[in-house]
């Protein structure tokens, strides 16, 4: 328990710094991200190349394809702009914990210890989330939705998706799977800050159902089980969410927010 007869040392105390050198420290910070993802970009470049990225990332939909039937370009420049964007949108998503720990090593020294205790593992952890919901909606999500649409196909039409439109989807999805895996941090952010207790948060469980069912009806193809892949995991994501937010509460406490809970007791 602290004096209260002794003032209290400011951690922060003597780490200030000019305005130009934050400006400086940023833009090295955002050249080293920058380097990182040209540096994947490149090895990526060689070695499988942009042709082989894009038949990975069409291959879940190739498989569902009849027999000889293949994706099309539309525009002179596909072939080479679609591989192309696929490339830096892989080296982006492989460099991304270098980018989020420049992020990090940025606004580490205006934190307070306690700060630092919850920022560092939810940016590791929303990592690794967006990860898993990309990954999720690869292996699992692509190759349901894609059977489920080429079952309510006719036989007179002979299914030739165009490469723009297929990354375009792709992408939407991605982005959509992965933002949803972070309900979790948002909801240890929303209690950690204040904004919402845990008693709220629970008693908004049924709201929240139905809300992630709105929104996996509007970011998804109008299929049940697209919608039930993004729905079912946000529910249970919202559940772990609720226990880890008690349990970064009670690790996360401010030093005087300690000693008032102390002294209560």
């Amino acid at each position: 328990m602290s004096d209260p007869q002794k003032p209290e040392e400011d951690e922060l105390a003597g780490t200030e710094q000019p305005f130009v050198q934050h400006l400086v420290e940023l833009r090295d910070r955002l050249i080293k991200a920058i380097i990182a993802i040209a540096v994947v970009a490149g090895v990526l470049s060689v070695f499988p190349g942009p042709g082989a990225l894009y038949d990975l990332l069409a291959a879940p939909l190739v498989a569902t394809l009849p027999k000889g039937a293949t994706l099309i370009a539309t525009s002179v420049i596909s072939p080479f702009l679609v591989p192309l964007q696929i490339m830096f949108m892989a080296a982006f998503l492989i460099a991304l914990p270098v980018v989020l720990y420049q992020a990090w090593a940025f606004v580490a020294p205006g934190l307070y210890k306690h700060e630092r205790r919850l920022v560092l593992p939810l940016v590791i952890s929303s990592t690794l989330l967006f990860f898993i919901g990309v990954a999720f909606c690869y292996f699992f999500v692509f190759g349901q939705v894609f059977k489920f649409i080429q079952s309510f196909a006719p036989k007179s039409i002979t299914a030739a998706p165009d490469i723009e439109a297929y990354l375009s989807f792709v992408l939407t999805m991605f982005f959509a799977f992965g933002l949803a895996f972070e309900v979790p941090i948002v909801v240890i952010v929303l209690a950690r800050m204040g904004i919402v207790s845990i008693e709220k948060l629970k008693a908004f469980r049924g709201y929240f159902v139905v809300l992630a069912f709105i929104i996996a009806a509007i970011v998804t193809p109008p299929d049940v089980v697209s919608q039930l892949a993004l729905a079912i995991p946000m529910c249970l994501l919202y559940e772990i969410g609720i226990r880890a937010a008690q349990f970064f509460l009670i690790h996360t406490k401010a030093p005087e927010d300690a000693d008032e809970a102390e002294a209560k007791a």
